[in-house]
């Protein structure tokens, strides 16, 4: 048995591990695999671990963070790839599996993917909520402009914008608008330019491009800042047909740079024919009131009221002693005919007041013996009475009271609230 074994290698299986190992990576050091992604997880580590599977077979595959970082899209169960990498083998597993170092989605480009997915979580934050666009400013005494310094989008900015309106106050930052880092470099020239208290409106954007020209205003960070601004951004990326990611959370978008000028800044000669126009109107509408007031101060002097203004007052002084007159003779009329004993009055005057006189008796009569029928008149003589306070029923005797009963006794001013301690008859 002894000269069996010293006839054969025997491994560990550690050393046949690293054997295969090296046998697959030396056979396969870089493949690309089409499948879909499946059981994708993603631990705090941040390295990526899916299955790579089709109707036959199934693939594990390990994607670090380091070289997922570069994905502009994120792989999600359920997605059709191509994923290039290297074929090694896992030691304390001895399962084989791909070292992934790059993801292509099939079927739409990785950037178009990264744009949708970005866009439909955004939208779900609502960053795109209409509610959250601002008016622009009607005529806007300062303007920052975000776009670099040296292409076709700012030279056609200042060109509009000094034709329509040459005396507006520019500032602009220059920026970054391609790129890896160009993303970061607009969001903080957005921040920066909110710094300033009196800008009215930001212009971000560029000119065309292709989608990979144009990708750095589809990035995240520059959503944020857009959205955050507490200055009005207008996005003017691209051309009219370019959407991009910037557009959707701006409160306004322009079709080009130089559309966004137009939309900005009015045009002052259009805005100086518009004002004439209104002054013109007003002083016309000034003209004919003043007019409309002088004829009628011209009717009032020649009226008759304000020619003899002593006749018409003796007139009215005249009414008022006829209107006298008919009163007085009317109520006498009154009083002759409802009581004989009114006729030998002859002064108005006296008889109304013979009258009062007999009806305030006649009340004064009648309070009397309300008062005297009144049960509790006789409180003011120095009795009470007596109530059982939980009926407020009229104490006669003292049946039916018991120790504790709460009654109330009223006087002539004020109540007084007792406890019954002891009943004697």
């Amino acid at each position: 048995m002894a000269d069996l074994f010293k006839e054969k290698t025997i491994y560990t299986v550690a050393e046949l591990t690293r054997n295969i190992r090296e046998i697959l990576e030396d056979s396969f050091p870089q493949v690309w695999i089409k499948g879909e992604v499946s059981t994708l997880r993603t631990p705090q580590s941040g390295h990526m671990y899916f299955t790579l599977k089709d109707e036959k077979a199934q693939l594990k595959c390990v994607f670090f963070k380091n070289a997922s970082m570069r994905l502009n899209f994120k792989p999600e169960d359920g997605m059709e790839c191509v994923c290039a990498g290297r074929i090694s083998l896992y030691d304390q597993s001895g399962q084989y599996q791909l070292y992934v170092n790059s993801v292509e989605p099939l079927g739409k480009g990785s950037l178009q993917l990264a744009y949708e997915q970005l866009k439909k979580k955004l939208a779900a934050e609502g960053l795109f909520d209409p509610a959250h666009k601002r008016v622009m400013p009607f005529l806007p005494q300062k303007i920052g402009i975000v776009t670099s310094s040296t292409g076709a989008a700012i030279r056609d900015i200042l060109q509009v914008i000094n034709r329509r309106y040459a005396n507006v106050h520019i500032i602009i930052r220059p920026c970054l608008v391609q790129g890896k880092t160009a993303a970061l470099d607009i969001a903080c020239a957005i921040e920066e330019l909110n710094s300033f208290k009196d800008i009215d409106v930001i212009i971000v954007g560029r000119g065309g491009g292709s989608l990979e020209d144009l990708w750095a205003f589809n990035e995240e960070p520059v959503a944020r800042a857009v959205y955050n601004s507490r200055i009005p951004i207008i996005s003017a990326v691209g051309h009219e047909i370019d959407f991009t990611i910037c557009d959707f959370v701006a409160d306004l978008r322009a079709p080009t740079p130089s559309a966004a000028a137009e939309l900005v800044v009015q045009e002052k000669e259009q805005l100086v024919l518009a004002v004439e126009s209104m002054a013109k109107r007003l002083t016309e509408s000034v003209v004919q009131r003043l007019k409309l007031a002088q004829m009628r101060f011209s009717h009032l002097i020649k009226s008759y009221a304000l020619r003899r203004p002593q006749v018409i007052v003796e007139q009215y002084q005249q009414s008022l002693d006829n209107l006298d007159k008919r009163l007085k003779t009317g109520i006498l009329n009154v009083l002759d005919t409802k009581n004989a004993r009114f006729k030998p009055l002859i002064n108005l005057e006296a008889g109304i007041s013979r009258l009062l006189k007999t009806k305030q008796s006649h009340l004064a009569q009648i309070s009397a013996r309300l008062l005297n029928l009144n049960p509790l008149a006789i409180l003011s003589r120095g009795y009470s009475v007596t109530y059982l306070s939980s009926e407020k029923k009229l104490l006669k005797d003292i049946q039916g009271l018991k120790k504790g009963d709460i009654l109330e006794t009223k006087l002539d001013k004020g109540v007084i609230i007792s406890q019954v301690e002891e009943c004697r008859k």
